[in-house]
Order: C-alpha cells, then sequence, then structure tokens
C-alpha cells in the first residue's frame, strides 16, 4: 500500500526518522514539482469523474489543442 502524507516542515523530520526506524516502511521525499504534478493528475481525474457523471461539461479537443 502506498500512502501519500503532508507533514508541516517542522515535524516531518521527526516523523520520517520514526518512520525510517520501521523495517516494513519504505520511505521516499518527493520534490515540489512531483508534488505539484500529483496534485494536477488528482485534479484532472475529478474533473473527468465530474464529465462523466454530467455535471460538469466537457471542453472540446479543438479548444485544448489551441492552448497548447
Amino acid at each position: 500500500m502506498k500512502v501519500l502524507l503532508d507533514i508541516k516542515d517542522d515535524k516531518a523530520s521527526s516523523l520520517m526518522e520514526v518512520l525510517r526506524g520501521l523495517s516494513f516502511v519504505k520511505t521516499e521525499m518527493l520534490s515540489e514539482e512531483k508534488v505539484l504534478l500529483i496534485k494536477e493528475i488528482k485534479e484532472a481525474v475529478e474533473e473527468m469523474k465530474l464529465i462523466r457523471a454530467g455535471k460538469l461539461k466537457a471542453r472540446p479537443v479543438k479548444e485544448l489543442l489551441d492552448e497548447i
């Protein structure tokens, strides 16, 4: 199981120390870029769920490509 935690900076080092002490837990620090990417992907997935549920209107592909 993978878990993503958001911890205040002043508390992170002590919690990481505890987690590293557990043989069955692997830890990995994420860069700010990776954190931002994860958030954007989550938002996109939620938006797709709303579109499929009919609660949000989809944008035309042409409009999306024009942004790029």
